[in-house]
């Protein structure tokens, strides 16, 4: 399959699941049924696994209104391993999905998050990403754990600063086991201050900046003191001599996490170029050892991962 046939297919979104049928072949369609957490949770605690494992970026937003519970289910719906969600807190202490803190752009409300209770946010809709008003609402934390609950891991964002009220959240919906946290520009110590009774029960993920100066030892220390299943790469061009080490890293214990959202977290090989030049692109990341990738283009990438399979 060419990319403009490709391409035309995810337009036609009714149809989507029916085209990822046909696309991927018989073989593929056998792995439809749905992925439990159990066989994900299987796969990201083996560091050095050559399977990728694919992340979709704020859901299947491309489809769905972004951080939306229909965005969480198409993901379940097409095969992804992790969805990544945002959070934000209302001004009754409420944690819903959002990555602004306005509303501005993804709602028909205006302001921030933080000046609305829930129930006023619940009387708002969500817009789809061009912006139209769809009949979504914004869910809660717990609605997106319960949608998410045995069938896909998720990947929260914005919510370390929250994970406290989050985590009973999580243990209410019997999903703690569901999560991956991240911090950025967070160090070890901090880590192990700020989450110090969670850190055995959960999965962190530290985020990695590869132009900024001590990559190397940030991670180090973490590989050395909490072991994380995974590290988050990002690099705006592939000077760096870490991207040599991925496949180092992985033999220490935690998988590679590459973003191909958007040219600078990825040295260009971002997703809007792979749908001009798959394999440059896809290919490139997957030839550096990457075994987790986070996407805008969740079903490209599950497509191209059937047909090249070729993690070294």
């Amino acid at each position: 399959m060419n990319i403009t046939e490709y391409s035309v297919a995810k337009l036609i979104y009714p149809l989507l699941f029916c085209f990822t049928l046909l696309y991927t072949s018989n073989a593929c369609a056998q792995q439809l049924p749905r992925k439990s957490v159990k066989s994900i949770q299987q796969r990201l605690s083996n560091s050095t696994g050559k399977d990728v494992m694919v992340i979709s970026h704020r859901g299947d937003w491309r489809n769905a209104p972004e951080n939306s519970l229909q965005a969480i289910r198409n993901c379940i719906a097409m095969g992804v391993d992790i969805v990544e969600i945002d959070i934000q807190k209302t001004k009754d202490g409420q944690l819903v999905l959002m990555h602004d803190k306005t509303l501005d752009r993804t709602t028909t409300g205006k302001g921030n998050v933080s000046a609305w209770t829930l129930d006023s946010l619940k009387t708002l809709f969500l817009r789809d990403g061009i912006g139209h008003t769809t009949a979504h609402k914004i869910p809660t934390l717990e609605e997106a754990m319960r949608a998410a609950k045995d069938y896909i891991m998720v990947n929260l964002d914005k919510c370390y600063d929250y994970f406290p009220q989050a985590y009973s959240i999580l243990e209410k919906t019997q999903t703690v086991d569901h999560v991956i946290l991240k911090g950025s520009n967070k160090t070890v110590e901090a880590v192990k201050k700020d989450l110090a009774i969670y850190l055995n029960q959960i999965y962190f993920m530290p985020i990695v900046n590869l132009d900024k100066p001590g990559a190397e030892q940030m991670i180090r220390d973490f590989q050395q003191h909490l072991k994380p299943v995974a590290i988050e790469f990002v690099f705006s061009s592939d000077t760096s001599r870490v991207i040599s080490k991925f496949n180092e890293i992985k033999q220490k214990g935690s998988r590679i996490w590459v973003n191909s959202l958007w040219s600078e977290l990825c040295a260009g090989h971002d997703d809007e170029r792979a749908v001009v030049d798959i394999d440059k692109n896809y290919g490139w990341i997957l030839m550096k050892g990457t075994n987790m990738v986070q996407t805008d283009r969740p079903l490209l990438w599950i497509e191209y991962l059937f047909n090249h399979h070729t993690v070294k």
